[in-house]
């Protein structure tokens, strides 16, 4: 079964973490997870940048450190730098103090202000004590593009079908998504469809 959006019962579990962005216009937010990679960002990037699109790239702190001038390179696009851990450790299987070393070390190439939980499993005790220095971002929208058996295609309906005014959408820049293949087309279609896109001010 696929869960295309996180349960309601998160918005109750986490209730500072952000889930949508506050409006009721047609605005979406753009955001990758487990970059940089050379043969996905620099793609990614292109795309961005012929439609004008500013993104937050939640980084890999082991990617980050070993790609530095892709980050940097995203940085000069006009996105955001986000934290998603060094090492990309499952949050239910980890203990707390592990996990919050982790991603204090993948802050040092990434950000120390913005977080996204892999795999968007957060313990409530790792919650707790991360929402004290980070903003936590989790999504509205997946459409399972690093899934290889899935398909391009598949992908692109489904984020056709379900955003929606305020919808932050999670893609992935790490090489088989087949991110690359749908995004301009998805750019198009929903800027032609009257949505913009915002990559609001969280660092």
């Amino acid at each position: 079964m696929r869960l295309y959006r996180l349960p309601y019962i998160a918005d109750w579990l986490y209730p500072q973490a952000i889930f949508r962005l506050k409006t009721t216009e047609n605005i979406l937010c753009l955001t990758f997870d487990d970059g940089p990679d050379p043969e996905s960002t620099p793609g990614l990037l292109d795309i961005l940048k012929r439609h004008k699109i500013r993104a937050v790239f939640f980084c890999n702190g082991k990617a980050a450190e070993t790609y530095p001038c892709l980050v940097e390179r995203i940085k000069e696009g006009g996105h955001l730098i986000g934290n998603h851990g060094y090492n990309h450790l499952n949050g239910w299987a980890t203990s707390a103090r592990d996990y919050y070393d982790d991603i204090i070390n993948a802050s040092r190439f990434t950000s120390g202000k913005l977080f996204r939980p892999p795999y968007g499993l957060l313990r409530l005790s790792q919650y707790h004590r991360l929402r004290k220095s980070f903003r936590i971002m989790f999504w509205d929208v997946m459409p399972y593009d690093f899934d290889i058996n899935r398909g391009a295609r598949k992908s692109l309906e489904i984020l056709n079908q379900k955003i929606r005014p305020g919808s932050i959408i999670v893609l992935h820049d790490r090489r088989g998504s087949s991110s690359l293949v749908f995004l301009d087309e998805f750019l198009d279609r929903s800027v032609g469809g009257g949505y913009t896109f915002s990559c609001p001010d969280l660092q």
